[in-house]
């Protein structure tokens, strides 16, 4: 047990989804996970362990933002023994040839936020997916015939951004996407010898203003929580 998470010991499997949301963690639990069982509801953030294929996989819903996101891998890694992370959420395009409901396989990470300065001496880390998860999920994208894309995103601390065209320099040096937690992630990862990917769908896009709605991003996203499942299952 840990400061966030109420889970016994093995209560979590190695291979761990990470929602944001607490109510997609237990759609994922409850729509793609067999037996699955709830092991933690501290603060609402939902966690379940159940089988996928026959292989344990758990999900846990770490919140919104880099903060709240490390918090739960960190705990997870070192609480809970967790080894391969991949966080399953939403973003949104900072490129034309990507569109609405495309999947993103994120390589690395860039930032606009001052929280992992620190720990390099204000130098810049360059926070980057893991090979092995990201080859296998993105054979498993091709083989299920999925509009996906590999490459670079954002992970920022604003949601609503200023000023009005903050992304060009961002999409001039070729990010696909821009979200919330992935360069926490993939810097924890580093840090503590996991394997992390985040699998994002994209659910707005900055420059045509299209978007999906609130219940789509919540029930909709089915092919990119099966490509995290397979490809994590891979692991498990």
């Amino acid at each position: 047990m840990s400061i966030h998470l109420e889970a016994k010991p093995g209560d979590y499997a190695p291979v761990v989804l990470l929602p944001g949301d607490p109510l997609r963690a237990q759609y994922i639990a409850h729509t793609f996970l067999t037996d699955a069982v709830p092991v933690n509801q501290v603060r609402g953030a939902l966690g379940f362990t159940g089988l996928f294929q026959g292989r344990r996989i758990s999900v846990q819903s770490t919140g919104m933002g880099m903060p709240s996101h490390a918090i739960y891998v960190q705990e997870l890694i070192e609480g809970y023994g967790a080894k391969v992370l991949l966080r399953v959420g939403t973003c949104g395009a900072l490129q034309e040839k990507v569109r609405v409901r495309d999947l993103v396989l994120a390589t690395s990470a860039s930032t606009d936020s001052a929280m992992l300065h620190k720990a390099f001496g204000g130098a810049s880390f360059a926070p980057a997916a893991d090979f092995e998860l990201l080859r296998r999920s993105h054979e498993v994208a091709v083989r299920r015939d999925l509009p996906v894309w590999a490459g670079g995103v954002l992970t920022s601390d604003t949601f609503y951004a200023e000023p009005e065209g903050w992304w060009s320099v961002w999409a001039r040096h070729g990010l696909l996407a821009c979200e919330m937690e992935t360069a926490a992630l993939y810097t924890l990862a580093a840090r503590f010898g996991a394997r992390a990917l985040a699998i994002l769908s994209v659910s707005d896009h900055i420059i045509t203003g299209e978007r999906t709605t609130a219940e789509e991003r919540q029930t909709s996203f089915g092919p990119m929580i099966e490509l995290a499942l397979e490809a994590g299952a891979s692991f498990a």
